[in-house]
């Protein structure tokens, strides 16, 4: 839904500059809306980047459902910008992070998300018949809602036994409501829940390094390529459709 109205807002917000119906939007004129658009708004070619992309996946849909003849989008080519280097967070403050939880939740989830690098998103929507503890793995849905298997870590296996035997707190919920992850108030856990969480075990613990769960993803991938994984493996466990994504982290590797 998020990704459906981050498009919607995109593509209306251009429609809405031109002086043209969708059919006779010209190539320079998108080209002179996204020059105007990154200037006004002074963002980033990363994020300006993202709405190129948007708005030629929009123009191609119009051209295959013969909308229009030919997407104006076609000469306009992905905008440069710069590599990142990840962060990563090590053993140490890994088990800093650890001294600091004060509920069994919490330490399933910075070993899960530690464990297998799935993104936040996909581990506040596990629901319980995802979880195979015996054999120690998980399903969970990406983007696109892509199916995957994921390894789960002895750690991250001993916590959610725990947290799954001791009961997870129920109130104002159905009881065929299967997600894992509750908050204080019997709810699902959301993404920005787990931000917070994390934000207060981080500073709780004194760690000056910035960690998010994006952090804890990128130290899986980063961690596993350093002990010998193949990088097709973990494009695989990461969910990524190319592989130049995961190359990304190779930088660290190295």
């Amino acid at each position: 839904e998020r990704t459906l109205q981050y498009y919607r807002v995109t593509v209306e917000h251009l429609l809405s500059q031109m002086g043209n119906s969708v059919r006779k939007v010209t190539t320079e004129e998108i080209r002179t809306y996204l020059a105007d658009y990154q200037k006004n708004s002074n963002c980033s070619n990363v994020t300006i980047d993202n709405i190129r992309r948007n708005i030629s996946s929009f123009f191609s849909w119009l051209e295959e459902e013969d909308y229009i003849l030919k997407s104006p989008m076609k000469r306009i080519h992905k905008i440069k910008t710069k590599t990142v280097v990840k962060n990563t967070i090590s053993d140490e403050s890994i088990e800093k992070l650890r001294d600091y939880c004060t509920e069994i939740r919490d330490l399933a989830i910075i070993d899960l998300l530690y464990s297998t690098g799935i993104r936040v998103g996909e581990l506040v929507n596990l629901n319980i018949d995802d979880i195979d503890l015996e054999g120690r793995e998980c399903i969970v849905y990406g983007k696109g809602d892509k199916e995957r298997i994921i390894p789960i870590g002895d750690v991250a296996t001993h916590w959610l036994q725990r947290y799954l035997a001791d009961g997870r707190p129920f109130l104002g919920r159905q009881q065929d409501e299967q997600v894992i992850f509750l908050n204080d108030h019997g709810h699902q856990l959301t993404r920005q829940g787990v931000w917070k969480l994390i934000k207060q075990w981080v500073i709780a613990a004194g760690i000056t390094k910035d960690v998010s769960p994006h952090t804890l993803r990128h130290s899986f991938a980063t961690h596993i390529l350093e002990n010998g994984a193949d990088l097709r493996i973990v494009q695989e466990l990461l969910g990524h459709a190319d592989i130049s994504t995961t190359q990304i982290y190779t930088h660290i590797s190295n």
